[in-house]
């Protein structure tokens, strides 16, 4: 897929499964086939493989390839197939190298291992990994990486950059780098389903989906509303689901990831265990979560 159409499409919900492992942390690569059919009956716009809730950093160089492969030859050509990397230029560029050949359609770039380096080094290793494939590219701001408007507007100059995931939620910082770069990359919600309403208000049409792995027709109503401006219906899913599932997610680190996995196994799709330094749920908080479910029956 050339750069220009992966972005053509990349428009509403995008999905990033959780990589799926059986009790003693191997992958469930039968489990991940079965999480992606039961997904993919609905009209998400594309499929992040092995990415952030993908429990990326967790996997060796063998188990991400065999979590692209497995999420390539279930999607086939449905939607788009797009793979994170990172760690450092050399790995980030096997992975995209091994991803490619594997038939993704885009890649993912996550922020290097080196917590606030140089401009100069920041800039090479995203022009390393987009050099590696002709694949349309896609950078995410996250954790310690928060570049102001000058950087983004540098790396924007790179031929395949076609999009800009924002995970910080840093509205404010969005706003006026999106006013200096422009339409020149696509502008992707990224920091929670909880941010949808504050993105769409901006004009972001495009967002990344944690929920889309237990109720896919929710987040598929979330962007349909927020699309279509403010809406009373909007408040309320948010009141009532969205901001409770981010306010336990935020309990404890990690369970972002793993608060998913057990929303999962509740209504038989496979999650399993989080691999460490992620922790899983207590076993006390699994009956929460449950109660708490009982609100989503209608989604899911």
């Amino acid at each position: 897929m050339q750069p220009s159409e992966l972005r053509r499409q990349l428009q509403g919900v995008i999905s990033f499964p959780v990589t799926p492992f059986k009790a003693d942390h191997s992958l469930d690569l039968v489990g991940l086939r079965h999480n992606l059919r039961e997904l993919l009956k609905h009209p998400v716009c594309a499929v992040v493989a092995a990415a952030g809730t993908g429990e990326l950093y967790s996997l060796t160089p063998a188990e991400h390839l065999a979590v692209v492969q497995t999420v390539v030859k279930e999607v086939k050509g449905r939607v788009p197939v797009l793979a994170g990397t990172g760690y450092n230029p050399a790995i980030a560029v096997e992975l995209a190298h091994a991803s490619a050949k594997a038939g993704v359609d885009g890649i993912l770039a996550f922020p290097p291992y080196y917590p606030a380096p140089d401009e100069e080094g920041v800039l090479a290793y995203y022009r390393a990994i987009a050099d590696a494939t002709p694949l349309g590219f896609i950078i995410y701001s996250r954790d310690w990486f928060a570049p102001g408007a000058a950087l983004v507007e540098k790396l924007a100059k790179i031929p395949t950059l076609i999009a800009w995931k924002d995970g910080q939620g840093d509205i404010r910082r969005f706003q006026i780098i999106r006013r200096q770069v422009g339409p020149k990359l696509l502008w992707v919600g990224g920091s929670g389903d909880d941010m949808v309403p504050g993105y769409y208000s901006m004009g972001v049409r495009t967002y990344t989906s944690s929920i889309a792995n237990v109720a896919p027709k929710l987040s598929l109503r979330l962007h349909e509303l927020a699309s279509a401006g403010h809406s009373a219906e909007l408040d309320e899913l948010m009141a009532e689901l969205v901001i409770p599932l981010y306010e336990f997610r935020a309990r404890r680190k990690g369970y972002e990831v793993s608060v998913m996995k057990t929303m999962m196994e509740f209504i038989g799709l496979a999650g399993g265990p989080v691999r460490a330094p992620l922790v899983d749920v207590r076993p006390e908080e699994r009956k929460e979560i449950k109660a708490m479910m009982g609100k989503w029956k209608k989604w899911i």
